[in-house]
This record gives C-alpha cells, structure tokens and sequence, in this order.
C-alpha cells in the first residue's frame, strides 16, 4: 500500500480512542457525549477513568502508546494525535469541537504526565483548539501535568512562562516537590464539591496520592473567579526540596464568565481510585465542572419569510450560519405578532446532502429541546411544523442532529466508521411564516 493510501486510511478512521461509551448521551443536552478524556503524548496512557462508570457518564478518549525511558511512541502516535485534537479533512475542527466551533463534549478530563512535552505535542493548532473549546462554554479538569497545563506558568522564585501551557486558568502554579507520596487534603470551608458529597463530614480526604504536582500560587495575584476547593494536610517537609506545602491550595476552579466553561484542576491523582472518598472527590470535581459549562447559545432571531440558510464550513469562520454537528443543537428565537392564526416552520435539506436525519422543534417557554412542546421527528431532513394561533411573544425554534457516527474500540481507542460525513456539518435551511 503506498504511502498516500495509508494516509488516507488514517485520515478516515480518525481515532477518537473512546474507551467504552457508557450510553449515548441524552438528546437533551446538546453535545455528542459527555466527557473527553486526554491520554496522548507524554501523558499517562489512562484507558479508564472510574467515576465515569460511578456516575453514568459517557466518555471518549485519544490514548497514545506509553511513554517509557526506551519509548514507545511512534510518528503514528503523533499523527493520530494531531488528527484528533486538530483535525482532518475528514473533521476540520478535530473532535473537540462542531463544525461552529462550540464544544462536542461537555468536559475534558487531561491526564497527569509531562506538562510542557504534551502542551508541545499539541501543536499550536491543537492547544488553540482546546481554548476555544473551554471559551466556547466546554469545561474541563486537570489532574497533575492537567493542572499545570491548563496555568499560565510557573513560579519559582521568578515567573517562568512555558509555550507548551494554555492559561485556561490564567493563574501561576508552584511545584511541590513531592514525589511518589500521599497527602491528605483538607476540603474548603464551603467548598462547592460539597454540594455532591460530604466526604465523610469531617472536612478531610486521606491518602490521595502525589507524584509532582503543584498548587496555586497565592503568592503571585491570583485571577479573579478563582474558588479554592482543598489545601494540602501534609506538614513534613521533603528534605530534597525544603518546600512547604501543608495549607497550600491543592485543588481550585475557575469560570470566566457565563460563556464559558469552568476549569477544575488538582496538583494530586484521584484518576485512578476505585471506591471511598478519594472516588467521591473525582467525581465531584468532574460534576462540578460539568455544571459550569457555558449557557445556550442563541443562533439569530429568525425574520418572517426570510429564508436563512445554514451552509457555511468550518473554514469560512461564520458560526452563526454554519452547518449543525452530530447530536448537536441549533437555537433560534423568533417575535410572534399578536392575531396570529398559524405558525408555519419549514425545515429543509440541501439537495444531494439531505440524507441525514434533523428534528425540528418549538418551544414558547425557553429554548427548544427534546421535551419541547411542539416536535417534528420524522426520519430525513425536510419538515414543515404548523402552530395554530400561537400566543404573542418570544418562542424558541431549534434543529438537532439526530446523525452520528458509529464506533469500535481498537489499538488506539474508538475508530469513527458509519456516517463519518456528519463530522463536517449538515447543511440546511429554515423559515417562519405566519397567517
């Protein structure tokens, strides 16, 4: 097989490496699954993460070969990689994100590692891709390299910026030296992680282990929004780096604003644990995380008897036309007149693209899901909705993408098969008229 055929196999089983999916993530969310899950290069190449299974969440995840001192690491690696996070001609935007540009999942989980070696891995492509992802309303938690990743560097006497970092949390981190161990962790006087569990009711978490992490840096200003949730119970001070770390912020989140997602982060590893409070702890700072992401986007206010249509690619950087994303939602807003006698939507396909399946929804109370008032779910792409005497005011149309692809487990995950053609958008148009 030559060269060009091989990539273009590459390009077409374009690995998302999901390790199970759990179940197909309701249609009233919006995204195609829950979580994302990082274990590429130079990161721990974690293929299970249990509190997805503790909590009933669906997870997809690129998993690279294992970084060793001989490496495993291939250019395969590196190529699957940059397909995933960055894209193909296959999905322009990777699999972080709809061809508009806002978050496929709800969350991403990056694995513990080398920071700065996997941030480079990247590319620039790839890091940009995961900051849109996080501005685009999309959260994400950090554990480890995760937490020092998603910073804006480190501090260490002097500020010492890395081009590998992302500044999702536009604060500074500091090392703590510890290596190999385990700390306790004190929860935080009114800690939003309690609002999922107690752990215990004694304000404290025990053995959680350490290898290398970090903890935010109060000694440099700390950006605004920024919420402690634990500090280090560790007062024996390492011998090799004389760093103190006991009260230290261990764990910490942060949400810009109502746009975007929140990014939770901790300098320790409860990935891993299966079972008490430790399971408890990752699995309230993933619900926490996930309860931070961003509100519902509003496409436009649609004009009576103006047809708009939604055509646009990836590449011509126009979201608000651009075409709708597998198990995505579109949202529309539309003003009803008062003496109304019907409301007609129309909801048509693009001839020789129309092979997909699109839902049509109307809601007069908020945005327009699955459990909205009025539906059309007929198989194809081509709708015509009729509200008789519709009420003055404000409704809410929506369009959902009812396509998605197919997938197996292989050697670097899940592979896409099926209808991969969804990964670049269906395109289509919509109308209100009124009587």
């Amino acid at each position: 097989m030559n060269s060009l055929k091989k990539l273009f196999l590459l390009q077409m089983i374009f690995v998302a490496a999901v390790l199970t999916s759990y179940a197909q993530q309701p249609s009233t969310s919006g995204y195609y699954k829950d979580i994302f899950m990082d274990s590429g290069i130079m990161l721990t190449s974690r293929k299970d993460l249990p509190a997805t299974r503790y909590l009933g969440l669906s997870i997809d995840a690129f998993v690279s070969a294992v970084h060793t001192p001989k490496s495993q690491l291939t250019l395969r690696d590196t190529l699957l990689q940059r397909e995933c996070i960055c894209g193909t001609a296959t999905d322009l935007n990777g699999i972080l994100l709809y061809p508009d540009g806002q978050p496929r999942y709800k969350m991403i989980y990056m694995n513990g590692g080398k920071a700065t070696s996997h941030g480079k891995s990247l590319t620039e492509t790839g890091r940009l891709h995961i900051q849109q992802f996080i501005a685009n309303g999309g959260s994400y938690v950090g554990t480890c390299a995760g937490a020092y990743i998603a910073s804006n560097g480190t501090y260490k006497d002097t500020i010492l910026p890395h081009n590998g970092y992302m500044a999702l949390w536009p604060g500074l981190t500091h090392a703590t030296g510890l290596i190999s161990n385990y700390t306790g962790m004190f929860v935080e006087k009114n800690s939003p992680l309690l609002k999922y569990y107690d752990f215990g009711g004694d304000m404290r978490i025990d053995s959680v282990r350490h290898n290398g992490g970090c903890y935010a840096d109060y000694k440099y200003p700390v950006p605004e929004g920024t919420e402690i949730l634990l500090r280090y119970d560790y007062d024996t001070v390492s011998s090799k780096s004389k760093i103190k770390i006991h009260k230290e912020v261990s764990s910490w989140a942060y949400k810009k604003n109502d746009i975007t997602g929140r990014v939770v982060s901790i300098g320790s590893h409860p990935e891993g644990v299966t079972s008490g409070e430790r399971l408890d702890l990752m699995s309230a700072m993933i619900l926490y995380a996930i309860d931070g992401t961003g509100a519902t986007v509003i496409k436009g206010v649609l004009t009576p008897e103006v047809v708009r249509e939604m055509n646009k690619t990836t590449t011509d950087n126009d979201p608000a036309f651009t075409r709708i994303g597998d198990r995505q939602y579109h949202h529309f807003k539309v003003e009803v007149p008062k003496n109304v006698s019907a409301m007609i939507v129309t909801l048509k396909g693009y001839e020789g693209e129309d092979n997909f399946d699109l839902s049509l929804l109307v809601d007069d109370k908020g945005c327009a899901f699955h459990n909205a008032e009025w539906q059309e779910v007929s198989l194809g792409c081509d709708k015509v909705l009729t509200i008789e005497k519709p009420k003055a005011g404000t409704w809410h149309l929506s369009v959902f993408c009812e396509t998605t692809v197919d997938s197996r487990f292989g050697e670097y995950g899940t592979e896409y098969f099926g209808r991969t053609d969804v990964l670049n958008g269906v395109p289509y148009s919509i109308e209100v008229k009124f009587k």
